[in-house]
C-alpha cells in the first residue's frame, strides 16, 4: 500500500515561509490515528515524531493518505528553512498549492 504523510510546516517567526509537505513510502503497515510516527527528516534537535490527526483510505488506488499534527516552529535557534531542507534531503517534498 502507497501511505502518503503529510505535514505542514509553519514558523511563527517567518509566516511566509510555510510549506505543505510530503512523502510518499509502500508500505504494509498502515498508521492510525494518535499514532506517533518517526522518521528521518525530523530534524533531530527539534522533534522526533509526529502524531497521526488523521487517516483515509482509498482500497481501490491502494492509497493511504495520513495527516500529521502540524509543526510550528517557535525555537528562535532552529529556522524554518532549516527545517525544510531537512525534510527535503529525507525524501519529503513541498506540495504546491492549487489554485
Amino acid at each position: 500500500m502507497n501511505i502518503h504523510l503529510m505535514i505542514f510546516v509553519s514558523s511563527i517567526n517567518e509566516p511566509e515561509k510555510s510549506a505543505a509537505m510530503m512523502k510518499t513510502v509502500e508500505s504494509f503497515i498502515r498508521p492510525v490515528k494518535g499514532d506517533i510516527l518517526d522518521d528521518p527528516g525530523f530534524h533531530p534537535d527539534f522533534h522526533n515524531g509526529y502524531e497521526v490527526v488523521k487517516v483515509t483510505l482509498n482500497y481501490a488506488e491502494g492509497d493511504c493518505w495520513v495527516s500529521l499534527a502540524p509543526l510550528a516552529i517557535e525555537v528562535q535557534d532552529l529556522n524554518i528553512e532549516t527545517y525544510l531542507e531537512n525534510l527535503v534531503s529525507h525524501g519529503w517534498r513541498i506540495v504546491a498549492p492549487e489554485g
